[in-house]
């Protein structure tokens, strides 16, 4: 028999539902499920690396709710094998987790500095810039891959108009459907990610590591 996880109502596991069929929709690998404490934070990613040589950023995209305090678990899933469960509250999982190498790349929970605000109207015209782009540069009948080297190349590069984090946050909010005209969104970074907060859910995006040759610092007693 499937196992099942219990949520603390039927509004939360519906809400969870919601999540991961918009991530299925976007093609999202999984959904990762962690909770600790009472809380439980899903996320999928929408952007990520496929190996060690891949300069494309991770961004990803983030939703928090209340969970039993006595659950503990941290597992990936195909976002369509998570479906209604016995109960209004439950979620049936599906038979086996995944590996999934955006899973172990976890933003830091503290130490985060606030940025600024981003319109939402910004970010839809991203949003819907991309998309079109995307449109435009697919082939009929592309393979996987040929898509996901699109999507990086559109949703990859950093812009300004996102304090320098990549266009795909525009798209992983839009598509996520956590945009709201009256809810402006709240930026924070620290270190490589940069997290946009908004009342539905949040998107986080992590920066290529710096390149370079590190300083190098004089040493020992100075002559005159």
């Amino acid at each position: 028999m499937a196992q099942q996880l219990s949520l603390v109502d039927a509004a939360s596991a519906q809400d969870l539902l919601t999540f991961a069929g918009r991530a299925a929709r976007v093609g999202a690998d999984g959904v990762r499920l962690a909770a600790r404490n009472g809380v439980m934070t899903v996320q999928t990613a929408t952007l990520s690396a496929q190996g060690l040589l891949d300069a494309t950023p991770t961004v990803l995209g983030m939703r928090v709710m209340a969970v039993d305090p006595e659950l503990v678990c941290d597992f990936v899933v195909a976002p369509e094998g998570l479906t209604e469960g016995t109960n209004p509250e439950d979620i049936t999982l599906p038979e086996s987790a995944l590996n999934a190498a955006w899973a172990g790349i976890a933003p830091p929970p503290t130490g985060w500095e606030y940025l600024g605000e981003v319109s939402p109207f910004t970010m839809r015209i991203l949003a819907t810039e991309g998309i079109a782009d995307v449109a435009d540069l697919v082939p009929a009948d592309s393979g996987e891959d040929v898509v996901r080297k699109v999507r990086a190349a559109v949703w990859g590069p950093l812009t300004d108009k996102l304090f320098d984090a990549p266009k795909g946050v525009a798209f992983t909010a839009d598509a996520l459907g956590f945009l709201r005209d009256d809810d402006p969104i709240q930026v924070f970074r620290n270190e490589r990610w940069t997290r946009f907060t908004m009342s539905r859910g949040h998107v986080l995006s992590r920066g290529p590591a710096r390149m370079g040759l590190t300083p190098v610092r004089a040493t020992g007693a100075a002559t005159a």
